[in-house]
């Protein structure tokens, strides 16, 4: 173990635990689904739960449920009544999203969407308290400029994978379309004065918005 991986585990070791189905979640789609980065995992999970916690939002919109981790996690600080409106392009995860979204005890707030989140998006005619945004991100401007609106005034956007593992930095000639697509997204929001930014260190990078 290297220093980085000490103070990682120091930081796990003074974070909430995660519950046993998260566990179990984590567990089985590492053994079990393709892409097993894709989750969010124990400290972003618990980032994740926090922040909703703090916001106790009614309305949540995710984009990119996968196997539904994040979901689960910002769940949790659902005020009381509230949905999260979450949207997986691969319908082929869905027994298994739904498997474990029953076990977290959220089947009745959760509710799944399968497809582009690019159609899907614009049909949920309703205001959210908060956006999570962890799709494609060849897409993410795309998605924010689709959200913004739907944003209640003091509400917030969460982008996830904003440091795409520190590629965000290297020669802009030798990037490929999934990096310009982040680094692009990171300059529109830092611009736009519709929205206050701060871009955590945490994981890959969580951008949090709070609009104005």
């Amino acid at each position: 173990m290297n220093l980085n991986q000490y103070i990682e585990q120091y930081i796990l070791d003074h974070t909430e635990p995660e519950s046993d189905v998260l566990k179990e979640l984590y567990r089985e789609t590492n053994l079990h689904i393709y892409h097993p980065r894709m989750l969010s995992g124990h400290l972003q999970g618990r980032v994740l739960k926090m922040l909703s916690c703090m916001i106790k939002p009614s309305n949540i919109l995710e984009i990119g449920t996968y196997t539904g981790y994040s979901a689960i996690c910002l769940a949790e600080g659902l005020a009381q009544g509230g949905k999260i409106h979450t949207i997986e392009i691969n319908d082929e995860l869905e027994d298994f999203i739904r498997l474990f979204i029953a076990k977290a005890g959220f089947d009745d707030r959760i509710i799944l969407h399968f497809g582009d989140a690019l159609k899907i998006i614009p049909t949920l005619n309703q205001k959210f308290d908060l956006v999570f945004i962890d799709g494609d991100k060849r897409q993410y401007i795309n998605y924010y400029n689709l959200v913004i609106e739907k944003v209640k005034h003091g509400g917030y956007i969460i982008a996830d994978n904003v440091l795409w593992s520190g590629k965000v930095v290297e020669n802009p000639e030798k990037m490929d379309e999934q990096t310009l697509g982040i680094v692009e997204f990171n300059r529109l929001v830092q611009a736009d004065n519709r929205v206050s930014n701060v871009l955590f260190p945490i994981r890959d990078g969580m951008m949090v918005m709070q609009k104005r």
